[in-house]
This record gives C-alpha cells, sequence and structure tokens, in this order.
C-alpha cells in the first residue's frame, strides 16, 4: 500500500513518527511524508520515505485564511493517491480530513493535544470547535493520547465514540532509550525541562520553582533544553529566557539532536505542562529511568503514579512544583534510584511503541480493508 504521513513538519515525522515509519516501510509499504520542507524532510527521504512538501503555518489561527489549505491538501493528496492518509496536529486533522473526503481517500487522525484553542476559550476557539465537529465525521479512526481528551471530544459531541481509540502517545523505544548502566547522582543535583519556551509548558512556573529552591539550596542545577519558539502570543521572548540564565535561575542549554544524551545527565526530569496529549519527552525520561515531576492534568500525569515514580503538582502554580522538585531532591540515593527504576517499569509496562504500532496496523487494515502485515 502507499501510505501518506502527513504532520506541520518533517521535524515532528523524524523526531516522533519514525519507528512507525521504519515498521511500514519494513512490512513493504510505500511512505509518503507530506509536511512542510525543513532540515528534517532529507533525513526522511534517506530513511527511504517518499517526501512532498505542503506548506502551512504550524501556529497560526486565521480560520478564513486556513480554510485555503484544504484546496493544497487535495491537490496534494490527488497527486499521491495514497491508499490511506495518516494526518497528525491540528491542520491536518480538521483540514486534511476535508481534503481527503473529497479525494475519497480515508483516514487515521490523531490528536496529539489539544492545543492553545483548547486553554483558551476565545472566538477562535468556538470556530476551532466547529471545524472539529464537522471535519471529524469523515476519519476512519481517530486516536487520542490520552482519556481526558477523549472525554472532552465526545462530551462536546465532536467525534462519534465509535471510531476512537486511546494509545499511549506516540511510544517509547524502550531498546533505543536505555537507563545508564550504572545509577549516578549528579554533584550539583540537576533538574531538566525539555520542552519549547513557551507559556503554556510552565517555564515561568518552572523559573519560579528555580527560585524558590535556589533560595533553600544554591547549588542546585535547573536547565532548558529546547527552542525558543517566539511565534504568536505563546512564545517566550529570547530577551527574558537570556535574562533568567544570566540572573542564574535558569541554564539555557539551547537545543540537541541527542536529547538523550543531555537527559542522562539529569537527576530528575520536570515538565510544569499545562495540558499535553502524552508528553514524548516524558516518556523518554520515564524509559531512561528518570523520576518525574509534572502537573496533574491531562497527558502529563498519565506519566506519573504519584510517589512512585515522580510527583504531580498543581497547575501554573510555581511553589507547588517547588515542593514536589524539593522532595524529589531530598531523597537519598537508594530511594532517587528506586523511584527512577519504578520510571523504568511504567515504561515498558506501559508505554512501550509496539503496542502504538500494533493499533496502527490494525487501524490501517481497518480502513483500507487490506493486509497491512506481511506485504511483499
Amino acid at each position: 500500500m502507499r501510505i501518506a504521513i502527513v504532520i506541520n513538519k518533517s521535524w515532528n515525522i523524524f523526531n516522533f513518527r519514525l519507528s512507525l515509519v521504519r515498521a511500514l516501510l519494513a512490512a513493504g509499504h510505500e511512505v509518503v511524508a507530506i509536511a512542510p520542507e525543513d532540515a528534517y524532510s532529507a533525513k526522511l527521504v534517506a530513511e527511504g520515505c517518499k517526501f512532498v512538501p505542503l506548506p502551512m503555518e504550524s501556529k497560526g489561527t486565521n480560520p478564513i485564511k486556513d480554510m485555503l489549505l484544504i484546496r493544497k491538501f487535495l491537490q496534494a493528496y490527488q497527486s499521491v493517491k495514497p491508499d490511506v492518509i495518516l494526518q497528525y496536529t491540528i491542520k491536518p486533522n480538521i483540514y486534511g480530513s476535508i481534503a481527503a473526503r473529497l479525494a475519497g481517500i480515508p483516514t487515521i487522525n490523531n490528536v496529539s493535544g489539544l492545543g492553545t484553542v483548547f486553554i483558551v476559550e476565545n472566538l477562535v476557539s468556538k470556530i476551532a470547535m466547529a471545524l472539529y465537529r464537522f471535519s471529524f465525521r469523515f476519519p476512519a479512526k481517530v486516536f487520542f493520547q490520552n482519556s481526558d481528551d477523549k472525554a472532552l471530544f465526545l462530551e462536546r459531541k465532536l467525534v462519534r465514540e465509535s471510531i476512537t481509540e486511546v494509545i499511549p502517545g506516540s511510544g517509547i523505544d524502550t531498546k533505543k532509550y536505555q537507563p545508564a548502566a550504572q545509577f549516578k547522582r549528579q554533584h550539583p543535583f540537576v533538574f531538566l525541562m525539555v520542552s519549547r519556551a513557551l507559556y503554556e509548558k510552565g517555564l515561568v512556573e518552572y523559573v519560579e520553582a528555580s527560585k524558590i529552591l535556589k533560595a533553600k539550596s544554591p547549588e542546585i542545577r535547573v536547565q532548558l533544553l529546547g527552542a525558543i519558539d517566539e511565534e504568536g502570543n505563546i512564545g517566550i521572548k529570547r530577551t527574558l529566557v537570556e535574562q533568567w540564565a544570566q540572573e542564574g535561575w535558569l541554564e539555557y542549554l539551547g537545543t540537541s539532536d541527542d536529547v538523550a544524551s543531555v537527559m542522562h545527565q539529569a537527576d530528575c526530569v520536570v515538565l510544569p505542562s499545562y495540558r499535553e496529549g502524552t508528553p514524548r519527552t516524558l516518556l523518554e525520561a520515564a524509559a531512561m529511568a528518570k523520576p518525574i515531576v509534572t502537573t496533574n492534568v491531562p497527558g502529563c500525569k498519565e506519566t506519573v503514579v504519584d510517589g512512585y515514580n515522580g510527583y504531580l503538582c498543581e497547575v501554573r502554580n510555581g511553589a507547588d512544583l517547588a515542593a514536589k522538585m524539593e522532595a524529589v531532591y531530598q531523597l537519598s540515593d537508594a530511594a532517587l534510584q528506586a523511584m527512577g527504576q519504578n520510571s523504568r517499569r511504567l515504561a515498558e509496562e506501559k508505554f512501550d511503541e509496539k503496542f502504538v504500532i500494533d493499533r496502527y496496523f490494525a487501524a490501517i487494515e481497518g480502513a483500507t480493508g487490506k493486509a497491512a502485515r506481511n506485504v511483499s
């Protein structure tokens, strides 16, 4: 079969969906990546994909302008002629679903997080709800990354329950992401947040927690790894991130294509996000046997059993975040190691990517009526 994967960035496919791509290719399918062209597009081609560029603004929130995307998607889908289309992120999910319906091609959508339109209710979010309600009549399957997101879509009558299913995010390759051969506590202690510098990721609260912790234990290291994204009103300005770094509240590490090597040097991974699908960075942390501190919100709370492999904190509460981070810092070496081992156990039992890949193969067979595995 020819299978198209459509996302708002080639980077997203390469970093979060590559295992699925490889599994599809290994089963004998032709995989076509449809996304805006970036530095990762060529890497997808090197993996064996075909690549079709489709420009789109990942952050734009003008529905009238975005409606023009339907034509772009339709042209791409009619040109590629895939047997089935796997769609991720808001714009492919909405406008791509309409285009696929017009082209007569079945789709499988993945709601990988609800984003700003569900966190902030305004005119744009109301329009987005209406668009979801219309476009989600068409997919053969809609995957959600946590049960809260699915429940919200059902409550607002945005999708039929019969086509929905919950899977653990993109899953995690527990063979690739392994704990260090030997446990080692860092001196000084290191907290790491892996995220773009966005308000909704809880970076402001992370800095507030840093100030509280460093007032008691100034030697603690509080790090951020991730891109600065100044688009729209959701990104934190580079000047503010640099100011926090200069004042000593935050070590900004920039970006890296090897997150695992940075994570190995951390004692605890923190993500104080306001809402997520299932955060890939926390799945990586769990697989690498790191204790986790995250918010008690949909998506994040699925990665932590409170007190077992980390702690859950209140959302938008820097003081509570500091208290939970301090609780990890105060653990003995043995207790810190045990909490990390519990994270690894959770990754193996709940988040292994094999489960996600199996559900995609089953969904492809259901959408197309064709066998998806053992294709010659």
